[in-house]
């Protein structure tokens, strides 16, 4: 039986599954940490999925290529991003209220959207969606090619916005001022910045990126746009961020961390299917996330103005 899981474990098809699963989850975690790095939890990102998800195939569906789809996908989910802004920053509303209403308002559209397009059809028509690029030379490396070097462009974007995010949260004056706006929005506008336009520019790029994950699920994981195909992920990269403490290094590895869990039992399922019920393995990865969400968050570093509104010469 150990040596099954070992099995599991060390096989390089285990991993580059796991990376996959974990792409959407990537995208949506580095969104939220952007979006409540500079003080705005975004609670729309279930709804940003599903609408990036549809807005990306739709555009495909229709003719475009698979980058503009992408790019559809994005402005959609920025758009989305800018409707919660306006609500949470200028007019101070609960952020949790208006994060609520954006996740019902994009999936309700998505559907609807939907419907007026393929009204009377049973079966989502197929798109070609985007196909593993096998990188010369790091795809013939033991183990870790076939891992990690043979995915989607989707998951190598993934993986480089990782990267961009870190550089510009951590080595530039805009990564400074927009962690600055998450922890003491007084002293941002001391200083003659805009707290307003930077809280907003957070939560139109963080959006655009969440959105990117949805349209990963249609555009490179399957090749159609299903109703209720995000299933709850949204809502996982909420807690991923908790998970992460806020850190980019730390986000990768819990979406990581998550795709592993979720890889592992389904072939775990496969093996035991018929002594185990499938629910428990379909629990599994989220019992595993609960547990290490438990395990981190209360040493987690917060930024202190998240979910703070702020009003210019207030105190």
């Amino acid at each position: 039986m150990l040596e099954g899981l070992f099995d599991i474990l060390l096989s390089s098809s285990f991993w580059a599954a796991a990376i996959r699963i974990a792409t959407p989850l990537m995208f949506g975690v580095l969104g939220a940490l952007i979006c409540e790095r500079a003080g705005v939890l975004n609670l729309g990102i279930e709804g940003i999925f599903t609408a990036g998800a549809m807005a990306g195939w739709l555009a495909v569906y229709l003719g475009a290529d698979l980058w503009t789809g992408l790019l559809a996908a994005a402005a959609t989910g920025a758009a989305f991003g800018l409707i919660h802004a306006l609500l949470t920053v200028p007019l101070g509303l609960s952020q949790h209220v208006t994060g609520i209403g954006v996740t019902l308002l994009a999936t309700s559209l998505a559907y609807f959207t939907y419907r007026v397009y393929l009204p009377n059809v049973a079966t989502p028509p197929r798109i070609t969606p985007f196909q593993p690029v096998a990188i010369p030379g790091l795809s013939d490396l033991p183990f870790l090619g076939p891992a990690l070097f043979q995915q989607t462009p989707l998951t190598y974007l993934a993986l480089a916005l990782f990267a961009l995010a870190a550089l510009v949260l951590y080595r530039t004056p805009l990564g400074l001022a927009i962690r600055a706006v998450g922890e003491n929005p007084a002293a941002v506008g001391a200083q003659g910045l805009s707290v307003h336009g930077l809280r907003i520019g957070a939560v139109v790029v963080g959006s655009a990126v969440m959105a990117l994950g949805g349209a990963f699920l249609t555009m490179a994981a399957f090749n159609a746009f299903f109703f209720e195909m995000t299933n709850g992920r949204g809502w996982i990269c909420i807690a991923l961020t908790v998970f992460a403490s806020w850190r980019p290094g730390k986000a990768l590895l819990g979406a990581l961390l998550f795709g592993a869990f979720d890889a592992f039992q389904l072939r775990l399922q496969h093996r035991l299917g018929g002594v185990v019920p499938g629910q428990v393995f379909l629990m599994l990865p989220y019992l595993l996330s609960i547990a290490a969400l438990i395990a981190v968050s209360r040493g987690a570093d917060y930024p202190k103005a998240l979910m703070v509104p702020y009003f210019k010469g207030q105190r």
